[in-house]
Order: C-alpha cells, then sequence, then structure tokens
C-alpha cells in the first residue's frame, strides 16, 4: 500500500512505500468451468456485449450488470458463458462467489465473501480486517487500478452486493438473482437484463445438444412435447436430457409418457400458483425416481447436510457407506445432473435441487434414520475439527469426545498446512454445524463450537464466530454444563476484544471466572482473570489491569505452568509501563524476559522486549533502546507476523527518531502504519501517525507535523480513546503553536479536559505538563 493511500494524502518522508502494498500473487482466476453444451441466449449475449468497453479501451458503458429471472432459468450458466468469453477484456483477473441468497440454509454475506477475495487479491488471510467497512474499502483500493470482472452469483439482497461493488471505472461486476433488486439500478446505475424461459426452438436445441451422441435424432414432435413439460426451463431440460441420454433405447414417447405421469400426480398436490416451478419439480421426481435405490438414498440424505457443499468424506459419514461405494454414488448422480461436482471429491447442489432433497428425506426416511445420519455428520466434522486442533492450536487442551462411530473415518493430517487448508474448505460448513445441532442435541453443538474455536484458520472472520458462540453457549447452558459454559464465555470474550466491543468481553470474562471460582477450577480462574487485566489495559484502567495480573501469577505458579507465569508477568510490566511506574515494569519486565528465553519462547520474548524498549527509553538509553526494538522486530518477522510486526516497528521508530535518525523512523511508522491499515487496526494506524508527526516536529516541519497530529486525534475520538487522543492533541498543539498559540492553547485544554479522569503517575505528569504548557502553575 502506498504511503500516500495509508495517510489519506498525507505523504511520509523517506524511502518503502512501494513494499507495502499487499503481494499481488497471481492473478486471481475464480470463475468455474464453462458452461458444456451451453447454446443460443444469442440475443441476451449480444446485450451483455453491449456494456463492454470498445477496443480501445475507453471506459466501461456500465459497471454493474444485473441478471434476474426465475429459478432454473440458467442465469448462472449464462454469465459463466459470456464472462469466459469475454475474460480477456479483464486482464487482471476474475473474482467469483455463490452468495447462496436462495439456498434452505443461510446466504454467504458480504463480509464473508471479503474474506474470500481479499486473500485472492494479495492480501495474507491473518491479515484481512473484521470490519465489514474496512474491508470494503481496502477491496476498493485493491481494485482501484485494475481492470477485472467480478462475478457475484445467486444474490438475494442488495445488501449482499453493494460492499463488493468496486470503485474504480476498469471493473465490471456481473450479478445473478432471483430478484430484480432494483436498489442497484437506482443507486448504482445498474443495467438489468431479465432472463425468461427459453424459446420453443432455443429449448429443443438445448436438449439435442446433451442427447446428440448418445441417442439417435429424436422426433422435433416429441422434443418440443418434452420441451414443454420442462417449461422451458434449462435446468429441467438438463435434467431430462441427461436421463434420456442416459437411455438411449428408451423411446422418447415412454420417457414422456412416464413424465406426464410424474406432472399428473404433482398436479394433483400442487396449488397451480406457479406453473414453471412445478415443471421444475416434476422433472426432479421424474429424474429422482429413476435412480438405484442406494443413489437415492444418498441423494435424499445430502439434503440433510449442515452445509451448501460438502466433500466425499462427509458423504461417506452421512449414508453410512464406504467411501469407494459413496465416490460411485455420487458420480451417478452427477451423471443424473441432480449434483454438480466442483472439484476432485468436492459436491454442491443447485439451491432448487438442495430443497426438493431435503423435503424427500422429511418424506421418505424414518425420523430415527434421519436423526442417525445428522449424528454421522456432525461427529465427522467434530472428530475432524479435532485432529485439525492439534496441528492449529497444539498447546489448547483437547475436548473430551465420544469415540468415533465405525460409519464415520476424520480426516487425519499430515502436517500444518493440511490442517489449515480442511479447516478453511470446512469453515463455513462447521459453522452451520453447530446451528443445526443447537436444540436438538446441545452437547454436539457446543463442543463443535469450541473444538472449532481452536481449529480456527486465521482467515476466519470472527464476527461469524461470535454468532455462533452465542447459539453454542446457549447450548452449554441448556446441557447444564459448567466447564463449558465457561469455556465458551471466553472464546466469546477473546472475539469480542478483536472486534473492540471491550464492554462485552469484560462481561463475558468475568461471567466465566465466577464459574470457575464456583467450580473450584484454578487454572480456569487464573486465565479469566488474566483476561480481564487485558480488557482493563485496553481501557488505561490500569490499577485494575494491575490487580488482576499480580492475582493470576500465584495460580498459575501453583498450577506448575511456567509459560503462563511468563505471559502474565509481560501483562503486568505492561501495565506498570503505561502507568509510569518504571521501577515496577522494569522488574516485571526483566523476570519476564528470562522466563520467556529460558521457555523458548520468541513470540513471548519479542513482546517483552518491546516493553523493555520504552522502558530504556524513557531511561534515556536510546541505543540500547534501539537494540532491543530491532531484537523484537527480527522475531516478528522470523515468525512472519504482521501484527507483531506492525506494533514493534512503533517502538523502533521512536528510538530512531530519539536518536535523530529521523529518515529510518519515518520509514518504520510508515510500515506500521500500513501493516495496521491492511489488518483493521485504527488505533495502532493512529500511534503510527502519531510518531510521524513527532518526527516531523523534531524536522520543524511543523505543517506535515499538523497533518499527523490530527488524523491521529481524529481517529482516536472515533474510537472513543480519550487517552490517546489527549496524547494526539498535546502532539497537535507542540506542532501548530509557534504558528497560531490560540489554536494550540484550545487544543491543550481540550487534552487537559480527557485526562482528568485519569490519576495513574504518568496521566498526573502529562496533566501538569500541560498546565505549565497552558500557565496554569
Amino acid at each position: 500500500m502506498q504511503a500516500g493511500s495509508v495517510t489519506g494524502g498525507i505523504h511520509f518522508h523517506g524511502p518503502g512505500g512501494e513494499k507495502d502494498r499487499p503481494s499481488p500473487g497471481s492473478q486471481p482466476r475464480q470463475l468455474p468451468a464453462d458452461v458444456h453444451g451451453f447454446v443460443n441466449r444469442v440475443h441476451e449475449l449480444d446485450q451483455l456485449n453491449a456494456v463492454l468497453a470498445d477496443e480501445n479501451g475507453d471506459p466501461l458503458v456500465i459497471s454493474v450488470c444485473v441478471i434476474a429471472g426465475t429459478a432454473g432459468a440458467g442465469k448462472t450458466s449464462l454469465a459463466l458463458r459470456w464472462a469466459h468469453q469475454v475474460q480477456e477484456r479483464f486482464p487482471d483477473g476474475q473474482l467469483y462467489v455463490n452468495l447462496r441468497g436462495y439456498d434452505p440454509g443461510e446466504p454467504v454475506t458480504a463480509q464473508e465473501a471479503l474474506h474470500r477475495f481479499l486473500p485472492a487479491l494479495g492480501v495474507p488471510a491473518g491479515s484481512v480486517p473484521q470490519d465489514i467497512d474496512t474491508a470494503a474499502a481496502l477491496y476498493r483500493s485493491l481494485l482501484a487500478d485494475r481492470r477485472m470482472i467480478v462475478v457475484l452469483d445467486n444474490a438475494a439482497t442488495v445488501g449482499q452486493v453493494r460492499p463488493l461493488l468496486p470503485g474504480g471505472p476498469g471493473c465490471l461486476v456481473l450479478v445473478t438473482s432471483r430478484s430484480r433488486l432494483s436498489g442497484l439500478a437506482v443507486r448504482d446505475g445498474a443495467r438489468r437484463l431479465t432472463l425468461g424461459t427459453l424459446p420453443q426452438a432455443e429449448a429443443v436445441a438445448l436438449l439435442r445438444a446433451v442427447t446428440a451422441g448418445y441417442r439417435a435424432e429424436d422426433d422435433l414432435t416429441r422434443l418440443t412435447e418434452l420441451a414443454d413439460l420442462c417449461a422451458r426451463l434449462p435446468l429441467a431440460l438438463r435434467i431430462a436430457a441427461e436421463r434420456a441420454a442416459s437411455q438411449p433405447h428408451l423411446r422418447l414417447d415412454d420417457l414422456i409418457a412416464d413424465l406426464r405421469d410424474e406432472s399428473a400426480l404433482w398436479d394433483a398436490l400442487s396449488t397451480g400458483d406457479d406453473e414453471e416451478a412445478e415443471a421444475v419439480r416434476t422433472v426432479f421426481a421424474w429424474s429422482y425416481r429413476a435412480l438405484s435405490e442406494q443413489g437415492a438414498r444418498l441423494f435424499r440424505l445430502l439434503g440433510l447436510h449442515p452445509g451448501p457443499e460438502f466433500g466425499l468424506q462427509a458423504a461417506a459419514a452421512l449414508a453410512a457407506t464406504p467411501v469407494p461405494r459413496t465416490r460411485q454414488l455420487l458420480d451417478s448422480l452427477v451423471n443424473a445432473h441432480l449434483l454438480e461436482q466442483m472439484g476432485p471429491d468436492r459436491y454442491q447442489f443447485h439451491d432448487l435441487l438442495r430443497a426438493y432433497a431435503t423435503d424427500q428425506a422429511q418424506r421418505e426416511e424414518p425420523a430415527g434414520e434421519r436423526e442417525a445420519a445428522l449424528r454421522r455428520v456432525l461427529d465427522w466434522y467434530l472428530h475432524g475439527a479435532d485432529a485439525a486442533q492439534s496441528w492449529i492450536s497444539p498447546d489448547e487442551q483437547h475436548e473430551t469426545l465420544t469415540p468415533d462411530a465405525d460409519e464415520v473415518r476424520p480426516s487425519a493430517f499430515a502436517d500444518y498446512d493440511s490442517a489449515v487448508d480442511w479447516a478453511e474448505r470446512e469453515h463455513t460448513n462447521l459453522l452451520r454445524a453447530v446451528r443445526v445441532a443447537a436444540g436438538t442435541d446441545d452437547r454436539r453443538a457446543w463442543q463443535l463450537a469450541v473444538v472449532f474455536w481452536n481449529a480456527r484458520p486465521s482467515s476466519a472472520p470472527v464476527i461469524e464466530w461470535l454468532a455462533v458462540g452465542d447459539i453454542a453457549l446457549a447450548a452449554a447452558r441448556r446441557s447444564g454444563d459448567r466447564r463449558a459454559e465457561a469455556q465458551l464465555l471466553t472464546h466469546l470474550g477473546r472475539d469480542n476484544v478483536r472486534v473492540d466491543r471491550l464492554s462485552a468481553a469484560l462481561d463475558c470474562h468475568r461471567r466465566a471466572l465466577e464459574i470457575r471460582q464456583e467450580t473450584d477450577d484454578p487454572v480456569g480462574a487464573a486465565t479469566s482473570l488474566n483476561l480481564i487485566g487485558l480488557v482493563h489495559l485496553r481501557r488505561r484502567r490500569l490499577s485494575a489491569a494491575a490487580d488482576h495480573f499480580a492475582q493470576a501469577i500465584p495460580l498459575f505458579h501453583a498450577a506448575d505452568l511456567a509459560p503462563w507465569v511468563a505471559i502474565v508477568l509481560s501483562n503486568l510490566a505492561s501495565a506498570h509501563y503505561s502507568a509510569g511506574r518504571a521501577a515496577q515494569a522494569s522488574a516485571a519486565a526483566q523476570e519476564a524476559l528470562a522466563a520467556h528465553r529460558a521457555l523458548d519462547n520468541p513470540r513471548g520474548e519479542g513482546n517483552i522486549l518491546r516493553v523493555v524498549s520504552c522502558l530504556q527509553l524513557e531511561e534515556g538509553s536510546a541505543e540500547e533502546a534501539l537494540n532491543s526494538a530491532q531484537q523484537a522486530l527480527d522475531i516478528a518477522l522470523a515468525l512472519r507476523d504482521d501484527r507483531l510486526e506492525g506494533f514493534w516497528l512503533i517502538a523502533l521508530g521512536d528510538a530512531q527518531r530519539s536518536l535523530g535518525k529521523h529518515d529510518d523512523a519515518l520509514t518504520s511508522y510508515q510500515r506500521s502504519a500500513a501493516l495496521h491499515r491492511r489488518l483493521g487496526n485504527r488505533s495502532r494506524e493512529a500511534l503510527a501517525w502519531y510518531g510521524a508527526g513527532q518526527t516531523y516536529q523534531a524536522l520543524d516541519r511543523r505543517p506535515e507535523a499538523a497533518q499527523f497530529h490530527q488524523r491521529a486525534v481524529a481517529a482516536h475520538r472515533e474510537l472513543g480513546d480519550a487517552w490517546y487522543e489527549a496524547v494526539a492533541l498535546d502532539g497537535l498543539a507542540g506542532a501548530v503553536v509557534a504558528d497560531d498559540p490560540g489554536a494550540a492553547a484550545g487544543h491543550w485544554a481540550a487534552a487537559l479536559e480527557l485526562v482528568s479522569g485519569y490519576d495513574d503517575p504518568r496521566a498526573v505528569a502529562t496533566r501538569e505538563r500541560v498546565e505549565a504548557a497552558l500557565g496554569r502553575n
């Protein structure tokens, strides 16, 4: 990310801007395969071609196009066919997401889509902002100078689409929906193309295209009759054609008669309100009843699967059939066009077919069989997540799970990467598994949530787990498991901190602490005390933070948990440093540093080295401070951790500025601001701006110093962080006092009011200095 984009028009002095852009990687090529046997829709393709820029590369006529139409009309097929035809006009690549707006399960949110798009655009998965507005802004920035086509398939609402619209003129968004999405036309200038049923000739041509090479040429009259029975909808036509192709020796008259019989059955059961929907359902039933007994059973059981897509092994667990046989049955469903294969051993339903499969399961499977099938697939996900946890979070305690059933063969992982790949692939299914289990199998519901929390990939949006965590918490309470309730409250508290919901986090951790004290769980209580202390530290309630850390340390000592003792000592040192209690901070920091080094814990070592650097700088030992900060930064780089690098760069910049290495300091602050902008951490981004402002002040470049301080003031004010807003106001006053003493006095007065609520030594010293600047003492 360029320096200018980081600061909104304010430029850092010095080199290094270009290296802070997210790595472009390879150009994303996310379009699914082109549709086999696509025919006709010539007029609609011409309409889509009309929105393109001309051959000279002039801007697009429009930037958003909506393909609307009834279910099964072939919207996705048309979108993919055209996108493949014009992909060379968009040399920077393609993005694709199925928003599943009409799926029987949960739709894909815009936030989830951004968490898929941004890594494809070069943003490290762990660096994708959790906040949707920040993520959308980063997405628009990355697409600003690119020429890409973005396909948003199966959108139900404008809200799913709007955050995914690029801001620049070079990109085209192609949306498919059953809805007209009128808001996109009104506000975003979208052009709408409405897709109806196929004309009779084109419907017949589609039947011929699918059956070509499998059957002798069928009579036009009979093909026309078959097309009409399918309501001339492409989805129904393809299913019917696949059945005809699979039975080349059966007369078309017999197939049509069979379909008419099925149609008569549905006519008796239907309301007649939607002839097209009834025609599609008739074709589904006709094709379904032609399946083998095992194939039909697998089809309807797959309708019980919690998520929209699934793998071979999950299907085998659901049906309790061996993997080789399951693969054969899945192939038969793909061949019948009742299932779509997305990749090796990966499958999904069309949303209409999924709804039909679910309905058939409810009609034909006994309740006991449905419950057993769902239990098996939930166990497959549960034990798979437990195996992934061993690689992703090896230090976290495993849940005690029921042994694997004979029908369930959970995934095994050879290394960290394969475990993360599985967790990313199954992320949506695991979240939905918790929702499906809650209320009927509460123990499995909360176990799924806890185990998945420990096996969650860094790319997973925190906000999604928070919603599921609440569901799991209610399940744990219904099941009466107090330990599980405390554990879920702890996870919810941690994730609330990550999205800056500090009051909610504090409430979760306090409730967890009460449960752990009531159930005589000293280690759990120590964990909660430490986490409460961290929330107080974020809120600058420094005495309360230090008190909670001090209570946690002996409990961890008594349990002989040396790594946790070192961690809490580091937190205690941070609390004392923030309060301006240098001696106490230094004693805790040196004890923590020795402990982390003895434990060979580089992450903990780097974290406390940052505090040591800050202490050394205040003591006047700038060279030592620079050395400590550089050691910390080297650790962050070795760990390839952007969060740690961004934070510790601020300490490095402070030491460099103190030594008069202003260019180096500005480079450090620039890199820190860029990383924090990418991570969505606006508070720490503003701290980097403050450092840059102080550096420009040292260079006597007051206008630039004031600009950076103004940005820091605005950010901290918006975040409700009174302390750092006051610090930034103090810096701003110092930058403008020579040119505008009146304005400086106003800034100092505002800072004085903000720090009046704090009584720690650092706050008292700040208040006295500002009062002196205002001539009040």
